[in-house]
């Protein structure tokens, strides 16, 4: 049973683990469209200085991007969020499964304790035995 739950422990600490590095490379992404928008308003803020003329085809196509942009970083937030709901679930589970754990090594040492002293008393009990025995016969 002991061998089960920590197996049962490395198990969820490999998917506790598989989340995390999934919602870092969530955020590294969110990150890099973050990057990306900023990018593009620098290069149309240079792009529509003053004194400068724009076809409005270029402002479509600088607005479609932006909102394409804003969307990923919504998309993006969304998916953060849902993979920390999850490592939370993943967290709490582990820690259930590590008292579980704790707690089994626990009541196992305390019965290999209690053999112990069992075994010393049955010692004792047979050294006890031998000497009056001894004295028995030396009487």
């Amino acid at each position: 049973m002991l061998k089960v739950t920590r197996r049962k422990r490395d198990d969820a600490e490999m998917v506790f683990a598989e989340v995390s590095r999934r919602l870092e490379g969530h955020r590294e992404q969110l990150q890099k469209f973050l990057q990306e928008l900023q990018a593009g308003q620098q290069e149309y803020s240079e792009l529509t200085g003053v004194g400068k003329t724009v076809t409005i085809n270029t402002v479509m196509t600088y607005n479609n991007f932006f909102n394409w942009k804003r969307e990923q970083i919504e998309q993006q937030q969304q998916l953060i969020l849902k993979t920390m709901q999850e490592k939370q679930q993943k967290l709490k589970a582990l820690m259930e499964i590590m008292t579980y754990l704790k707690s089994i090594e626990q009541l196992r040492e305390k019965r290999l304790r209690e053999y112990n002293e069992e075994i010393l008393a049955e010692e004792q009990k047979f050294l006890d035995e031998v000497g009056l025995q001894l004295h028995a016969r030396q009487n």
